[in-house]
C-alpha cells in the first residue's frame, strides 16, 4: 500500500503561507545573500504539502519564462520591486510588484520575473506541492517549450 498523496494547496492557501513566512524576518533576513552572476535562492522549509523559498535579485537579474511543473504558487516582494510578465492565450501581461505586493497562481501558470529597478530585491515564494520540475519557454507570439529540468536545492 502506498502513502497517500498530499492534497494540493490552493493559491489562496499558498498566499497565506507566503505572507506568514515573509513576516518571519528573523528567519529570512539573516539568510539573504546577493550574488553578482545570477539571482540567489534558498529553500526555507519543505513539508508534505508545500515548500517556501527565499530569492534575492540584484538589478537586472531575472528568470527565464517558466512554469512550476504543475505546482501552484504565490510570491511576495519583501524588499525592492519585481516586474512579472505572465503568459496566457493572448499577449503577455506585465505588472510591477513593490514591497508588500503579492501574486498567486494555479498549476498551469507561466511567467517571467525580473528586477528591472535600481535597488536589490528580495522575495518569498511558496509552492504546493513542492517543486519537482520546471519547464522553460520562448515567446514568439506563442509559447514554445525549450526544455524541462528537475528542481534541486
Amino acid at each position: 500500500m502506498s502513502a497517500p498523496t498530499p492534497a494540493a494547496l490552493t493559491p489562496a492557501q499558498l498566499t497565506a503561507t507566503a505572507r506568514e513566512f515573509a513576516a518571519r524576518t528573523d528567519l529570512w533576513q539573516p539568510a539573504a545573500r546577493f550574488t553578482p552572476d545570477r539571482r540567489w535562492y534558498r529553500r526555507l522549509e519543505r513539508t508534505d504539502d508545500f515548500e517556501v523559498w527565499l530569492l534575492t535579485w540584484l538589478p537586472g537579474q531575472g528568470t527565464e519564462i517558466h512554469n512550476h511543473g504543475g505546482s501552484s504558487g504565490a510570491f511576495t516582494v519583501v524588499q525592492g520591486a519585481l516586474t512579472e510578465r505572465s503568459f496566457g492565450a493572448d499577449e503577455p501581461i506585465t505588472r510591477t510588484l513593490e514591497a508588500g505586493g503579492l501574486r498567486s497562481f494555479g498549476p498551469t501558470y507561466v511567467h517571467q520575473v525580473t528586477n528591472t529597478g535600481d535597488v536589490p530585491a528580495i522575495s518569498v515564494h511558496a509552492y504546493g506541492p513542492a517543486l519537482t520540475v520546471q519547464s522553460y519557454f520562448a515567446w514568439d507570439g506563442a509559447l514554445q517549450l525549450l526544455r524541462t529540468e528537475a528542481v534541486d536545492d
